[in-house]
């Protein structure tokens, strides 16, 4: 009963936009039926028929999956090396490595990839000049493009797994630590045999939610690559929605897009915690 008011407002902001995404992506929703222009008319599959057939769907899935994977790896690793580096440094840096890691992560998405373009660019970004560069434009080539966007994704995501981790860390009994140091373990077999195990709930939570994340990146490759980069050559599969739903006014496609990246998220996290269920991990 306590959680009926939030039930009731989750409802409101979720389930409902969930069944018109679903509901649109079923008909024929384009600018002449926005307009009232055309009727709307039932198309059932259709539209993913259509979306399914079309090679370039298949393209930006599979980039959008690596780009996914790249970043949630690349956001895992950073996170959790700085978790354990805040265990053994002092106050003072410990403080200043967290505000600026709290800086990073407050920053709104469409700023920060503002500010990188800024730093990476040819002619004014600073970054070229020390890395003697000269003139390389980061946003012209493909990989370099989603390099560019893996940094600045990793760079705004990795505070919340370094906070969430380096809490559970602390919340570890000094005990077992202070067992492994005398027993001789590094730092790396302390975290792979001791913090790690420990932590796996916690780290299940981070990387589920840096998973749905970061397959729905939109702001960084939009600002970043000026919507998709040239030759739509760094879509990823929430820029491709948009471009079709509100560049090509073809909603329904948009939202055929939306549903089966909704349908994607599901499945991952669902298999995920099976996998882990199966190995008797408790959630």
């Amino acid at each position: 009963m306590y959680l009926a008011p939030a039930l009731v407002v989750l409802a409101g902001l979720l389930v409902y936009p969930v069944y018109q995404l679903g509901l649109i992506s079923l008909l024929e929703y384009t600018q002449a039926q926005v307009t009232g222009g055309e009727p709307t008319s039932f198309q059932g599959l259709a539209n993913y028929a259509e979306l399914f057939g079309d090679p370039e769907f298949w393209s930006v899935l599979l980039a959008t999956v690596v780009f996914a994977a790249a970043c949630v790896l690349g956001t895992m690793l950073v996170g959790c090396s700085l978790a354990v580096l805040l265990t053994r440094v002092r106050a003072v840096p410990r403080l200043t490595l967290m505000l600026a890691a709290l800086g990073a992560w407050a920053t709104p998405a469409i700023t920060g990839s503002t500010v990188w373009v800024f730093l990476f660019d040819p002619d004014f970004g600073p970054v070229n000049r020390v890395l003697g560069l000269g003139d390389f434009a980061w946003t012209y080539g493909r990989y370099s493009a989603f390099a560019l966007v893996f940094f600045e994704v990793v760079w705004c995501s990795f505070p919340l797994v370094m906070v969430t981790t380096y809490a559970g860390i602390r919340a570890v009994p000094g005990e077992v630590l202070e067992a492994a140091a005398l027993d001789g373990a590094s730092v790396w077999r302390t975290w792979r045999s001791v913090l790690a195990p420990m932590l796996r709930p916690i780290l299940i939570v981070v990387t589920i939610q840096s998973i749905i994340w970061d397959f729905k990146v939109f702001t960084q490759i939009y600002v970043m690559t000026g919507g998709g980069g040239i030759a739509k050559q760094n879509l990823v599969l929430n820029v491709y929605a948009y471009q079709k739903a509100f560049a090509s006014s073809q909603y329904s496609l948009g939202s055929a897009i939306g549903v089966v990246m909704l349908v994607i998220l599901l499945g991952v996290t669902l298999l995920y915690l099976k996998l882990l269920r199966g190995k008797g991990e408790e959630l």
